[in-house]
């Protein structure tokens, strides 16, 4: 459907409401092209006989399926793949089926030659764990399709494993020993080019660097090796990514690639380096569908990162309100051995979220690997509030009450509105 004038019409498609996805639809505008948010409420695809008829049609989509974080993975991925039938799709859906699972992205660098840490997944729990002695100690335990940290730990003895947690298979991965500092890089990858880097660093007491989970960020773009920018760009070429952010880790050897994430997030590299990979992104999805767009523009919108809600944006983004969580909230608890559903408090007065040790045994929770100076003890365990799941460092704690085995305190509560007028209680669920 391109405009008498050349303008482009360019989908962003995506059911998460983020500051990425308002970032390239501004992008799109700013290069003098027009942009819809292919949301819930937008879509409609119509085939028949005649052909396949998009509501609102778009010449080319840009996919920002979060699917880590969607209860419905490869429903979402099918409608990509409906739009991939009959437009340019950037990133194609068949791409980011392997990129989205952890374990394939390993299989699929390893297969092209790139650098990669020893993984290991099996479907079966005996076999996971007689190749589990192989690894060492420690060794990081993962589940194969997670985001922000949610579903990693590092495991410092000879404990049992699952080969499934919470109903997603787990895998196993070599741990690189790194600084003190904790220390990984992050490259972002769009049309073949790096747009920039990245260190993260963890926060105090844990050795994961996800930005969402409170990491530091520092510029590495001017310094980044050749190697490591080589290992990033081979790493998108081989899952076959229009974008992408890798992360590397440095290791004896020499830097190796963790993970590829084909819907990276921007806002920790824009604060780290000042630049925004939104313009570059909507730009290649302008001239994959034969438009064109000025090169000085795309330079000027590489630094700045407009999150602003869009006019086509549903009524509850352009509200652009932060999730709302209640006094008291019905949350999932998932440890080594398991999920639980518990009633948890929702504590604004606490730094850190606290755990009954009994809920702590039942789901299988591990220490982490980074402990304070104190004797206080700690776990790893994965909850899932509002929909978003994370992993959290939280104190055992004897005298959390019974009702409520889950005190959440500010170090997830940064992200929420609380409500306290809103609880759930034990008897209604309501």
């Amino acid at each position: 459907m391109t405009g008498g004038d050349g303008s482009i019409t360019v989908g962003i498609l995506g059911f998460h409401d983020s500051r990425e996805t308002k970032a390239l639809s501004n992008a799109v505008e700013a290069l003098g092209h027009e942009a819809y948010w292919l949301h819930e409420d937008a879509i409609g695809i119509d085939v028949s006989s005649d052909g396949v008829r998009l509501e609102p049609d778009v010449d080319v989509v840009v996919n920002r399926l979060l699917l880590s974080k969607s209860t419905t993975p490869l429903e979402d991925l099918s409608i990509a793949s409906c739009y991939a039938a009959v437009r340019p799709v950037l990133n194609d859906p068949r791409n980011v089926l392997f990129a989205v699972h952890k374990h394939a992205t390993a299989a699929t660098l390893a297969a092209a030659g790139v650098p990669i840490p020893h993984t290991y997944l099996a479907t079966g729990d005996a076999k996971l764990n007689e190749e589990r002695h192989t690894f060492g100690t420690p060794v990081v335990y993962k589940t194969a399709i997670g985001t922000n940290g949610g579903g990693t730990w590092l495991v410092d003895h000879d404990r049992h494993l699952s080969a499934s947690v919470d109903d997603r298979r787990a895998f196993i991965q070599e741990y690189l020993s790194e600084a003190d500092d904790h220390r990984d890089l992050r490259v972002y990858v769009v049309d073949d080019e790096i747009v920039g880097a990245m260190y993260r660093y963890a926060p105090a007491g844990d050795w994961r660097t996800n930005v969402a989970l409170g990491g530091d960020v520092e510029d590495a773009t001017d310094e980044l090796s050749q190697q490591a920018a080589g290992a990033a760009l081979r790493a998108t070429r081989a899952l076959g990514l229009d974008y992408a952010g890798v992360d590397l880790i440095e290791a004896p050897g020499g830097w190796v690639v963790l993970e590829v994430n084909p819907t990276a997030g921007f806002r920790g590299l824009f604060r780290a380096t000042g630049r925004s990979p939104a313009a570059a992104i909507a730009r290649l999805a302008i001239e994959r569908a034969g438009g064109s767009v000025s090169e000085a523009d795309v330079e000027r919108l590489t630094h700045e990162l407009d999150g602003t809600p869009p006019e086509d944006a549903p009524s509850s983004v352009r509200d652009d309100r932060v999730p709302v969580v209640g006094y008291t909230e019905r949350v999932t608890v998932t440890g080594l051995s398991g999920s639980k559903v518990v009633l948890a408090h929702i504590d604004t007065a606490a730094d850190t979220t606290r755990i009954d040790p009994e809920l702590a045994r039942e789901v299988g929770t591990e220490p982490p690997s980074v402990l304070s100076d104190d004797a206080t003890p700690r776990v790893d365990v994965v909850v899932e509030l509002a929909g978003d799941r994370r992993t959290v460092t939280a104190i055992v704690d004897e005298d959390t009450e019974t009702d409520t085995p889950l005190r959440i305190g500010r170090d997830v509560l940064r992200d929420y509105y609380v409500d306290v007028r809103r609880r759930v209680s034990t008897e209604s669920g309501t």
